[in-house]
Order: structure tokens, then C-alpha cells, then sequence
């Protein structure tokens, strides 16, 4: 986590974690940490599958989404009904530009978003980046959902929704590539070495961490040789239900489904830690893997429940 103060928050990073649960965690932590009643627009930024709708509901418990991975419809859009304000309208409101687009000019959905912040409501946007230039102001909160959630609080300066759109996208296929080896990992030790335990899950920049509370008897250095054969195979990776991915033929129970590269072969440059670390402070064995370029070290385990 990275946090950076002048006399008001600039900027803060956390990682995204795996799993609906940890991201309803995180927003709720986003939103009692940094969410002002003055803040009325919030510019939501990243890909499908990122995670943004789960981290919205635990920011806005009760909010009904108008569209998310559940599919969720609500028709018609509640913001573009032109009511006058009264204390029997919401005071949040919720929409999302990709899909939106497809039904509305972007001037419509632009001028209702106007009006709604005129009569004091808030309106959460999700994929900023699109209604941006037609809305002639910035949000007073963008928040991008990639590798890591990333909350600005852009001043008149910036930064432009399109950088940070540019910078999730980016770094978005890491996280990818890193959940789908943790995944393989532990289908592997299940497998190849019949341990089929309960972990606990930390995150590391371009990686994961497995939490053991007993060391295993296996030799890592194979363990990392029998993971990378799987990989090698090409294997696909494709979404169950809500807690189960299918990995080649074997159906594993996974806490974020839609977070995954699609075949094993795209994870690139998978290594593990060459020896478990042992966390003193929680009694716990800790396997590190990572993935992708080696020019960064190993550092920022960070606890996540």
C-alpha cells in the first residue's frame, strides 16, 4: 500500500486482491478511508472481470447495480428519469458507459449525469474514461481496478481518466497470469503430491502467497518443474459458476472465476521461492510464486483475509 499526502490525499494503492469476499472488504475500507459526502461523482476505471462491481457494492452496500457480471438489468436506467428532487428519490445512482452506450448518445447519459449532481445526488460511472470528454469535468474520485486499486483524487491538473485507463489495462494481465498459477499450483500439489489443505492467500506485486500453518515435505524445485510441465500443456482455464473454474478436464473451487488468463500458456516466466518462508509473527509457511519480468525483487506481502 502506497499513500501520498500533501495537504489533501493524492493517491493511494492497494492490491487487488482475489475473491468477491476481499474485494467487498476492500471497498468498504476504500469508503470509510477516503469517500467525502461532498464526493458526488466517482469515476470507476477497468477491464470486465477486474473486480469493479464487487469492490462498488462493498463501497455502496444496497446500490442496485444497472449492469454487472451477474447480469443485472435494471430498465430503464433510473438516471435518465428526469424527476424533479425529493427526499423519495435516490441518492446514489449507477451506471455503466461500455454498456450503455449501446442504447444511449453519450450526450443523453452526460446531461442526466449533470443533473443528478446539480440536485446533490452521486452518481457512480463506471468505465470513466468513456463519458470524460463529452462530460467537460473530471470525477472527484477515479478509481482504477487492475494489478492494484489505484484511488486518485484528481485536482484541476489531473491526472486524465485515460492515463489511469491506460495503466490498469497494463498491468491487468499480471494479475491474471498470477491467480491462474496460484490456481495451477494447488491443483498440482493435489494431484502430483495428494495435498489438498485450506490456505490462507496474501498478495505480492506480480505473484501470490499460499499460507500453510505446517511445512509439507516436498521439494519446491520439483514442485516448480511439475507446475510449469502443466503450463507447457496448454491447458484452458473457462468459469463454472461463481466458485469453480475448469482447468484442462479438473474442476477446482476458485474464490474469483472470472480472473483468469483463458490458457495456461499465457502465464509467463512462473517461478516459485526456493524454500518456504517462515512468517514468525503468524506461526505460518509462506509459498511465494511470481510471474512475469524478474527486474523487480521480492517485496510488499501484504496481509489480506
Amino acid at each position: 500500500m502506497g499513500l501520498y499526502l500533501t495537504d489533501q490525499l493524492m493517491y493511494a494503492s492497494y492490491f487487488a486482491p482475489r475473491g468477491r469476499q476481499r474485494m467487498f472488504l476492500l471497498g468498504q475500507q476504500l469508503s470509510q478511508r477516503y469517500l467525502s459526502p461532498n464526493d458526488l461523482l466517482i469515476g470507476i476505471i477497468g477491464e470486465s472481470g477486474a473486480g469493479k462491481s464487487s469492490m462498488i457494492k462493498g463501497m455502496f452496500p444496497g446500490l442496485e447495480l444497472t449492469n454487472d457480471d451477474d447480469g443485472v438489468n435494471i430498465r430503464p436506467l433510473p438516471l435518465l428519469k428526469d424527476e424533479k428532487s425529493s427526499f423519495f428519490n435516490p441518492h446514489t445512482y449507477h451506471v455503466d458507459m461500455r454498456f450503455e452506450l449501446a442504447f444511449t448518445q453519450i450526450y443523453e447519459l452526460a446531461e442526466a449525469i449533470k443533473r443528478k449532481i446539480k440536485q446533490g445526488k452521486r452518481v457512480i460511472v463506471e468505465h470513466f474514461e468513456l463519458l470524460y470528454p463529452a462530460l467537460f469535468r473530471n470525477a472527484d474520485i477515479l478509481i482504477g481496478v487492475g494489478a492494484e486499486v489505484m484511488l486518485v483524487k484528481p485536482t484541476l491538473f489531473g491526472p486524465d481518466p485515460n492515463l489511469l485507463a491506460s495503466l490498469v489495462k497494463k498491468n491487468l494481465k499480471y494479475r491474471k497470469m498470477a491467480h491462474s498459477a496460484e490456481d495451477v499450483t494447488e491443483e498440482v500439489l493435489r494431484i502430483e503430491y495428494n495435498i489438498d489443505l485450506e490456505y490462507g492467500h496474501r498478495d505480492v506485486r506480480k505473484g501470490f502467497v499460499l499460507e500453510l500453518k505446517e511445512k509439507p515435505e516436498i521439494n519446491l524445485r520439483e514442485l516448480e518443474e511439475k507446475v510449469k510441465k502443466y503450463m507447457q500443456e496448454g491447458l484452458g482455464i473457462s468459469y463454472v459458476d461463481d466458485s469453480h473454474i475448469k482447468i484442462g478436464n479438473n474442476v477446482s473451487i476458485c474464490t474469483g472465476p472470472r480472473l483468469h488468463v483463458k490458457n495456461t500458456s499465457e502465464i509467463e516466466n512462473f517461478r516459485l521461492s526456493k524454500d518456504f518462508i517462515y512468517d514468525d509473527k503468524s506461526k505460518t509457511y509462506l509459498l511465494v510464486g511470481l510471474v512475469g519480468s524478474e527486474d523487480e525483487p521480492l517485496y510488499g506481502l501484504s496481509y489480506t483475509i
